[in-house]
């Protein structure tokens, strides 16, 4: 599944964490591949599942 980077920054920003939505905004492609890039989520702390809970219609939530 494929998401936006800033999706990503906010889902960070969200949760309170600055410093890794910075890291995520500087390390993260434009368009985040779950699978290619999970390395790079795994090391912000994203939780995938999380981040798809957050998506219109609530997909995987």
């Amino acid at each position: 599944m494929q998401f936006d980077k800033q999706q990503i920054i906010d889902h960070l920003k969200g949760k309170g964490d600055q410093d890794k939505a910075d890291q995520a905004q500087s390390d993260l492609p434009d368009k985040v591949d779950t699978d290619k890039d999970s390395g790079l989520l795994s090391k912000l702390g994203v939780n995938v599942k999380d981040l798809m809970g957050k998506l219109p219609g609530g997909l995987g939530g």
